[in-house]
This record gives C-alpha cells, sequence and structure tokens, in this order.
C-alpha cells in the first residue's frame, strides 16, 4: 500500500472520474446481488402458487437488473479509459524529463534496458491495475461484506457457516503476498537485463556477425530467458497454490451449507425460496472471493512497478543554482577556461582508490586553443566532460571568464559549451535535426556553413539531402561521415568555448587536412580545448597541456615540449621511453615530419 500510495499526486486529478467509476461498478455489483432476492420471491411466491404470470414478472426484473449491471459496468469502463490513458503519459513525460536531467554518472550505472522497461512495462502495468483492479479491489470488497449481511440477514446460521474460510483465507493470502512480491520484483528485473541485452545486440550486430559471435549472443539470450521463465513459472505455482485454496475453501463451505440448508427446509424451518435465495447469493459472492488472489498478484505487481518508476524519480539530480550571469568581458587574466586545483574521482569508484584527477591546474586563455595530450586512461575526456558539467568535479573550480561553471544554470553554460566527442552519437532523424542539435536558433546559412567547416559535402549526394534520415545510431553512415557530422553540430552554433575529444580520429589523412583547414577558421574566433592523440591535431593548437598522474606536467608550444619533455617525446613519437641511465631516445618521428 505504501508503494501504490505514491502514486497518489498522478491519481488526484482523475481521482473524481475513478470515484464515480467504483460507485458505478458497486452500484452494478448491486443490482447482481438483487437477483437472489427476486428469486426467492419467485419461489416462494408465483411457483409456489402455481402462477405463470408471476414467472414472467420475475424474469422481467431480473432481465431488468441485469441490463442495468450491464449499463452500470458499461459506464464505469467509459469513465477511466481516457484519463488513465493521460495519466501513464503523464508519468512516461515525467520519467523522461527525470531522465534527462540526471547526470551523466547515474546513466553509467544504469543498464538502458532497465530503463526502457521502467517507461514501458512497468507503467503500463500501473495503468491496468488503475483502470480495473484497483476499482474491483473496492468492488469485490463492498460486493462481499453486503453480500454476507444479506447471508446473514436472510438465514445467520447458514451465513456463519460460509464465514468460517475466512480466517484461513486472510492466513494463506498474507503468507502468498509476501513470497509473491518478491518474485514479481525478481521477474521484473530480469525483463530490464533481458531487455538490455537484446538492445545491446541489436545496436551491436555489426561486432556480433563480424566475429561471429551469435551463437554465444543467443545463448546468453536463451539463459536470461530461461531465468526470467524459471521465476514466471515460480509466480504461476504461488498463483495456482493460492487459487485452488481460495476456490476449494469457499466452495466446501458452500456445500456444508448447501447440505444443512437442505435439513432444514426437510424439517420446515427454511422455506425453499429462502435457500435458493441463499444459495444463489453465495454463487454470486464467488467470483469476488475467488478474485482476491488475481487482484492481489495484480496489486503486487503495480506495487514493484511503482517502485522501479520512483527508484528513478528518487534518484538525485544536480541541486538547482541561481543563475549566475553568462561570461562577459572580463579582466585578461580571467578569460578563458581556468582549472584550479580540479580534483575528480567516478561515484563507484572502489574505496582507497586514488582519485584519477589530482589537482589540475590550467589557463586556457581566451582566443586561444589548447590541446591536452596524455595516455589512454589519464583522464582527457574525463577533463574535458567536467567543463559542460557532464561530470561535476569533486574538488576545485572551473571558471568560464572568470565564472565558475557551478554557479551557471546548466542550460546557459551548455549555450556557452559546445562538444564533439571521438565516438559520436547520431540519433534516428534527418541530417538537419542531427546538425541544428547544437543551435536551436541556427539558420540555413548556419547550416550550410557548419557542414562545410567539417567537410560533410556527402550529404548533398544523399537521397534527399539534408532531408535524408540517417536511422539509428547513424549507422546507414561511415565512422568518419558520423564523426564529420558530429562536428558539424559542435560548431554550428558559433560557441563561445569549444571541447574537442579528438574529433578527427575516423578521418583519411586526406579529409583530415581539409577539415583541419576549415577547422582553423572556427578556432580563431572561439576559446577551445582539443584532446589530441596525433601530432596532426596537436598542430591545431597554439599551446600543448601535458596529462600525466592526475596533474598539468607541462605546458608549451609543440615544439618546446618535444624539446624538453620526454614523455610527451614518447607520446607523439610511440618510441619506448628512456629508462634511468639508459640511452637518450631518438629524435621523434613526429618532430622530424611535422614539428617544423
Amino acid at each position: 500500500m505504501r508503494s501504490l500510495l505514491r502514486l497518489w499526486p498522478y491519481v488526484r486529478p482523475v481521482g473524481a472520474r475513478l470515484a464515480a467509476s467504483t460507485v458505478a461498478a458497486v452500484a452494478a455489483s448491486c443490482l447482481a446481488l438483487m437477483i437472489p432476492l427476486v428469486l426467492k420471491w419467485m419461489v416462494d411466491g408465483p411457483v409456489a402458487r402455481r402462477d405463470p404470470s408471476g414467472v414472467w414478472l420475475g424474469g422481467g426484473l431480473v432481465l431488468a437488473l441485469g441490463v442495468g449491471e450491464a449499463g452500470l459496468f458499461w459506464t464505469r469502463r467509459l469513465l477511466v479509459a481516457r484519463p488513465l490513458a493521460g495519466l501513464e503519459a503523464r508519468m512516461r513525460a515525467d520519467l523522461y524529463h527525470r531522465l534527462q536531467r540526471l547526470p551523466v554518472a547515474f546513466h553509467d550505472r544504469w543498464g538502458s534496458g532497465q530503463l526502457l522497461s521502467r517507461a514501458t512495462n512497468d507503467l503500463q502495468l500501473v495503468r491496468q491495475f488503475l483502470t480495473f483492479p484497483l476499482v474491483f479491489l473496492a468492488v469485490n470488497g463492498t460486493t462481499i461484506v453486503v453480500g454476507f449481511g444479506v447471508l446473514l440477514a436472510q438465514r445467520w446460521s447458514l451465513g456463519l457457516v460460509l464465514l468460517a474460510p475466512v480466517v484461513p483465507l486472510v492466513v494463506l493470502c498474507s503468507y502468498f503476498e509476501s513470497r509473491y512480491a518478491l518474485a514479481t520484483r525478481q521477474a521484473q528485473d530480469q525483463i530490464g537485463d533481458l531487455t538490455t541485452l537484446v538492445e545491446e545486440s541489436v545496436l551491436g550486430i555489426r561486432i556480433v556477425k563480424a566475429f561471429g559471435r551469435h551463437r554465444s549472443q543467443a545463448r546468453a539470450f536463451r539463459r536470461q530467458a530461461r531465468e526470467l521463465r524459471g521465476t514466471e513459472l515460480r509466480k504461476a505455482r504461488l498463483l495456482a497454490d493460492l487459487w485452488a485454496l481460495v476456490t476449494a475453501l469457499p466452495d466446501a463451505a458452500l456445500g456444508a451449507a448447501l447440505v444443512f440448508g437442505v435439513y432444514q427446509v426437510a424439517d420446515g424451518r427454511l422455506s425453499a425460496g429462502t435457500l435458493v435465495a441463499f444459495l444463489s447469493t453465495g454463487l454470486a459472492l464467488r467470483w469476488p472471493v475467488e478474485s482476491l488472489g488475481w487482484l492481489l498478484s495484480v496489486s503486487n505487481e503495480a506495487a514493484t512497478a511503482a517502485d522501479r518508476f520512483f527508484e528513478v524519480l528518487d534518484a538525485p539530480v544536480p541541486p538547482a543554482v541561481t543563475a549566475a550571469p553568462a561570461p562577459s568581458a572580463a579582466p585578461a587574466t580571467d578569460r578563458g577556461i581556468r582549472f584550479a586545483g580540479v580534483r575528480f574521482r567516478y561515484p563507484d569508484a572502489p574505496a582507497g582508490t586514488p582519485d584519477l584527477l589530482t589537482g589540475v591546474d590550467l589557463h586556457v586563455a581566451g582566443g586561444e586553443t589548447m590541446a591536452l595530450v596524455g595516455t589512454t586512461g589519464s583522464g582527457k575526456t574525463t577533463l574535458t566532460s567536467l567543463i559542460p558539467r557532464l561530470y561535476e568535479a569533486t574538488g576545485g573550480r572551473i571558471t568560464l571568464d572568470g565564472v565558475d561553471v557551478a554557479a551557471l544554470d546548466p542550460a546557459e553554460l551548455r549555450s556557452l559549451v559546445a562538444t564533439a566527442f571521438e565516438e559520436p552519437t547520431l540519433f534516428s532523424a534527418s541530417v538537419r535535426e542531427n546538425v541544428l542539435m547544437g543551435a536551436a536558433d541556427a539558420d540555413e546559412e548556419d547550416l550550410l556553413r557548419a557542414l562545410r567547416i567539417a567537410q560533410c559535402d556527402f550529404v548533398h549526394a544523399l537521397p534527399r539531402g539534408v532531408q535524408t534520415q540517417v536511422g539509428e545510431q547513424g549507422l546507414s553512415l561511415s565512422g568518419g561521415q558520423r564523426q564529420r557530422l558530429a562536428l558539424a553540430r559542435a560548431v554550428v552554433g558559433r560557441p563561445r568555448f569549444l571541447v574537442l575529444d579528438d574529433p578527427l580520429s575516423a578521418l583519411d589523412v586526406h579529409t583530415e587536412s581539409l577539415v583541419e583547414a576549415a577547422l582553423r577558421e572556427v578556432l580563431a574566433t572561439t576559446t577551445a580545448l582539443v584532446v589530441a592523440h596525433r601530432p596532426s591535431t596537436v598542430l591545431l593548437a597554439d599551446r600543448v597541456a601535458l596529462l600525466d598522474g592526475g596533474r598539468i606536467t607541462a605546458v608549451g608550444t609543440h615544439r618546446e615540449l618535444l624539446d624538453r619533455e620526454e614523455r610527451y617525446r614518447w607520446l607523439m613519437s610511440g618510441d619506448a621511453p628512456a629508462t634511468a641511465g639508459g640511452p637518450t631516445p631518438r629524435r621523434p618521428t613526429a618532430e622530424r615530419s611535422v614539428g617544423r
């Protein structure tokens, strides 16, 4: 109940309709309970007097009650269908909005299939529960109370016989509820894991086929599917056991009441009509009683689905900040990007391990292009991700033209900083829509300029030009084409600050030289930090910073670092670094070929 009560803010706007539908359903059930009373009147009256006209009247009353019951159930459905579809849509919109606001660190920890199953399967379960089971928990509960009141009023001794299974049923339902809830949660988590596996297999189908891993993927799928099947069968066994008991105990009580009642009729202590009405009422209560097992199972599934939904909504979002003014004219010493004692460690890093960044101090002057160089895993990409606050720095400050990024509203910050990552991400949309994600207010001229800078002339040869759909993840394009479109997206808005994470790694040398020539036009009017692995990319920069051991260990021009930093020479040449007392490494190829 605690889990389901958390749905109240969503239910409140449709609460009146839900209450009206419940009243309609209760009224329908009460009409059904009146039919046995009509039968009693018919048996003790017209049938006993052998009056056919009275039988027709009774049949008409039963028909009228049945039509009224059907009409009320139709009204109940009409009242809730549209509002509850809207409720599901609101919950899904809130979940999606929350996922957009949650930090990248959250998405690093969660499988996409787990989130997808929460947004689809779980919310569908919640809607179905609110549409039918929730109403009928109230309806059937009311029907049982009213029905037993009618039974006790007709013959209290027979009513007590039918009430005998109540205590055993309560105990059994409590035992069932605790076990079924655990199995339900396990099954829903397994559905999320299976969804993740299917999604990864579909998105990575090229790798799966290229390495002939379809059999191993199929084995992994069968293993997870078997586990889910086993959990679902365990749920089915629990439900079957409960249904058997919920059916058997009331039926046994009804049989006992029948025998006891027949004896009373035979002794003349009970009229035949009263016995018929009593048994008819008891039979009318069979479904409300037997449905308890099913309603409990659906309620458990809905409660677990609600828990999974609120797990995402309860995930902490970085606190809102008072929007600081956007960076404007600042003293020359403050202009640009400045890192001051910046530290960072991932939230799920094992205890006792050192920080990835242990105190970065770096100043990229206004209008300057700085190349960031370091070994794989040194934290270059992480450092650049701290500027637009895709991750939050553990310590220290990062400022843009003197304004701390932590004091900037995220939307304002990301309108100032544009990024292009080494692994480009495109969406199932047109070329135009993918590029203009970088600037909502960009016009056609800005689009064509960005495509020209990124050397994306290939888009004009596509079937519909810039309106061509690139497909999921842009897999209809080559790696170099995707990377160039991602670069176009970064530069389309003429950003004030530009962060590029090795954006040319997938290009051939000829295309790379063309992109570099055009990119200089952009870098001349912005402040840029460029992660570089190749000398050709380094040469785009005015200065180079060497990241090593979680710190910036050297800053200078490409030529200066080649002359004085052995670590840098090794990174640019690929030669093994000199050991203490060993020979001096040869002059690196990088310097001979591009150092001048």
